[in-house]
């Protein structure tokens, strides 16, 4: 995704403006592309493919974010997921959708899930996962504010630009961990325009992350965790949450992003079938002079069967 070139440049408060100098001087884009979420560990399918099935039940998930609320053209990025275990076998699929928006630009991305899944030990279960993806790229030129409307790199439109990839990921879970390393797309694609100018270049993303529950108390747990990003060409983004929940209901933490944001998480277990829950992310750089933060909301729900299928805690 285009988030990290933008902060650079973030020195008008006009965001087509901005856009717009990002498209004319950097033709060759090489930044952290891919489409962040703060509770990413509730659709941890959408990053790692070997977590489709780990929920032990039909798991849909669907999610919003609204990102840099106030900045015009700003990202907005929808999914929706669901992923299953295959009866009683080692087997998990899953399937989803996302289409992040940002200025000029939209892709939307079609994703199946593939996993396998060993016991390590009686408590641990270690699952091996591919990903398959097909992408839509589009940009409207309209949308920009063009200096120059002769300019030939911007007179044609990019029109569902179709490219194909493949990941791969590595899960190792029980009832109280989770660890899991994984490069959801690992083809690097490039995107022209109708002259066969180089639009953006998307680069291989390495994403690290692990979490623990623990038992605070019998009404309280506790759960730190944590989300590495790698992207050559960008800076290491690292993500720290901090939740608890109370009374197996209601979740609530916070967030840190390496330079970049301080959030707050909340979440409410409506019954055990739904999930709901709510991030405001505030920017901790100068990007906050010219917005007002940004909003991610979710709800999952789950076909429970037998009520021994439900693993407790379902706190990832």
């Amino acid at each position: 995704m285009l988030q990290q070139q933008i902060v650079k440049r973030s020195t008008t408060t006009n965001g087509i403006l901005l856009f717009s100098f990002l498209f004319i001087s950097c033709m060759d884009l090489c930044a952290q592309q891919d489409a962040q979420f703060t509770q990413y560990m509730y659709n941890t399918v959408a990053i790692n493919p070997a977590y489709a099935g780990s929920r032990g039940m039909l798991s849909v998930f669907g999610i919003h974010r609204a990102q840099w609320i106030g900045l015009e053209g700003a990202p907005t990025t929808t999914g929706a997921s669901f992923h299953t275990p295959i009866n009683d076998s080692r087997i998990g699929l899953g399937f989803s959708l996302l289409q992040d928006a940002i200025g000029p630009s939209d892709k939307q991305l079609f994703s199946a899930d593939f996993s396998y899944t060993i016991s390590t030990s009686e408590n641990y279960k270690l699952s091996f996962g591919l990903k398959g993806t097909a992408s839509l790229f589009s940009i409207d030129y309209t949308k920009l504010n063009r200096y120059d409307t002769n300019d030939p790199r911007f007179q044609n439109n990019i029109s569902n630009q179709f490219s194909p990839n493949i990941g791969a990921g590595i899960y190792l879970h029980s009832k109280k961990l989770y660890a899991g390393i994984s490069v959801p797309f690992m083809l690097q694609s490039t995107e022209f325009d109708d002259i066969n100018s180089q639009v953006t270049n998307e680069a291989l993303h390495y994403f690290f992350m692990g979490g623990y529950v623990f038992d605070v108390s019998d009404s309280t747990k506790f759960k730190p965790a944590f989300l590495v990003k790698a992207v050559e060409g960008a800076p290491l983004q690292v993500d720290l949450t901090a939740n608890f929940m109370l009374y197996d209901k209601f979740v609530l933490g916070g967030a840190w992003r390496w330079d970049a944001a301080l959030s707050g998480l909340a979440g409410f277990q409506v019954n055990d079938n739904w999930f709901i829950g709510y991030t405001y992310d505030a920017d901790s750089t100068k990007l906050a002079n010219y917005n007002s933060g940004s909003h991610e909301l979710f709800l999952r729900y789950e076909f429970i069967g037998k009520k021994e299928q439900v693993v407790s805690p379902r706190f990832f």
